[in-house]
């Protein structure tokens, strides 16, 4: 019996007929590869057409910018406004740059408010205009209000059309109410919101008690306490909210109580994957904008910017290895050892970097915790220093056969590795009390950092002890 083929030849020979359940995300990017390659037209819409919304902006997302438009262009009508408003701005924004808006407008009629206004920011006040006048009233007042909300608040992230009832009915009307409704419902559905007459929010009413309660008993007295957000409230300390009540959704109320909307957990988790995604960006130092396949002049100028930045933290450690050329033309070996010094406080710092920028996420951090941190930081970086500071130390006795040089390398080490761990924790709780996003800089700040204090202990106890 023959070996199975492995992943990369199987491309060569895929089945004609496709079955999306049998194979891995990757195994549809290969077989879709095939097809645009072949630009087999009929082959992409019968593929397309057994893929989810999501599955479908997935891998458009997978190709370069000039195989996206052929692939968009077979997907079924049906599906792309889903699909446009799964997709990331920087990709969506290419595809609906020569659509009209009756085509928008078209792929528009059938979605949700959120999804009309996800996709309307990616278009011209032209185009944006007009497929808001085909809107139903209901629908168009419900994307203007989306939009009335900036980024960060929960309002541009909640769900506006939601399933409410009044105190002041039985639960007979209301089953009534939902049997000339279903399509409300979903398999999700487990509690309705309860509001008054003035439209603040009571409570909920389970489906549970609607069902098994006398028909003729108000809804107000099966009134459940619910846990409320506020819909300015940062998208991600409501996001903090549901993990630690571990809610499926909550109603979301303004200032005075009313209720607006609802957030549902299904938007938490994309709030959580995309704060996760700009976290790793920032601290690459790369732009939001700067997607997988976006063109070679776009990538290019965002990342320059941070490139310019580390080149000035570059010049600043250069400074002040100049200061020491004296004692670097004696000892050549102190040459050699200078990339060790930067390179383990640069990794003990980053280690500390990214738990406590992890721990600020999620809300983890702050108060008198700050200081505990800060104590046992200290303390981490110490031992680990004194550790690693004997054992480089060692390495360089042997190496070298001198006892000042392993002693300065192995003392550097000790001083770098601690104040790298201190740093790793102050520099991101700065940068927040002065309201800059430590993803953001941090880690530029960081190893600016560890290279002076590192170079400076080093050169500095060398210019003591060996000159």
């Amino acid at each position: 019996m023959s070996a199975p083929t492995p992943n990369a030849e199987r491309a060569t020979t895929l089945p004609a007929d496709y079955n999306p359940l049998e194979y891995s995300a990757e195994y549809k990017l290969l077989y879709l590869q095939e097809l645009v390659a072949k630009e087999a037209s009929k082959e992409i819409v019968e593929f397309l057409a057994k893929q989810s919304e999501y599955e479908i902006a997935n891998l458009l997302e997978s190709f370069p910018i000039q195989d996206r438009h052929l692939i968009w262009a077979q997907v079924p009508e049906e599906l792309k406004g889903e699909v446009l408003a799964e997709l990331e701005d920087e990709t969506r924004q290419p595809l609906l740059e020569n659509v009209s808006s009756k085509e928008i407008s078209l792929f528009t009629q059938d979605l949700d408010a959120q999804d009309i206004s996800e996709i309307l920011e990616t278009v011209t006040d032209t185009v944006r205009s007009s497929v808001m006048a085909t809107l139903d009233e209901d629908v168009r007042v419900q994307v203007n209000k989306l939009d009335t909300y900036a980024d960060w608040e929960v309002g541009s992230y909640m769900d506006p059309d939601i399933i409410q009832v009044h105190d002041d009915v039985s639960l007979a009307d209301v089953q009534g109410w939902l049997r000339d409704n279903i399509d409300l419902l979903d398999d999700q559905s487990q509690e309705l919101l309860v509001v008054d007459q003035s439209q603040q929010l009571l409570g909920l009413l389970s489906l549970v008690d609607l069902i098994k309660h006398d028909q003729q008993a108000l809804v107000a007295d099966f009134i459940d306490n619910a846990i409320t957000i506020n819909d300015r409230l940062d998208i991600t300390d409501a996001a903090a909210i549901f993990r630690s009540e571990d809610i499926r959704f909550a109603p979301v109320i303004n200032d005075f109580g009313e209720l607006v909307g609802q957030l549902n957990g299904e938007d938490i988790m994309e709030i959580i994957q995309d704060d996760v995604d700009s976290t790793m960006r920032n601290l690459a130092g790369v732009s939001q904008d700067d997607e997988l396949f976006a063109p070679i002049l776009d990538s290019a100028k965002s990342r320059s910017i941070w490139l310019g930045i580390n080149l000035g933290t570059a010049l600043l450690a250069a400074a002040v290895i100049g200061q020491f050329e004296e004692v670097l033309a004696q000892v050549v070996a102190l040459a050699i050892l200078m990339p060790v010094v930067a390179s383990m406080g640069g990794i003990a710092g980053s280690q500390t970097l990214t738990v406590v920028i992890r721990g600020m996420a999620m809300g983890q951090i702050g108060g008198s915790n700050r200081i505990w941190l800060l104590n046992k930081e200290l303390w981490v970086g110490a031992i680990n220093g004194i550790i690693w500071a004997i054992i480089i130390a060692g390495i360089a006795q042997l190496w070298f056969q001198d006892g000042k040089i392993s002693a300065v390398i192995g003392c550097a080490i000790a001083i770098n590795m601690t104040a790298a761990n201190v740093s790793g924790i102050s520099i991101p709780l700065l940068l927040k009390r002065m309201n800059i996003d430590p993803a953001l800089s941090a880690s530029v700040i960081l190893t600016t950092v560890t290279d002076i204090v590192g170079f400076m202990s080093f050169l500095g106890l060398a210019s003591l002890l060996i000159l």
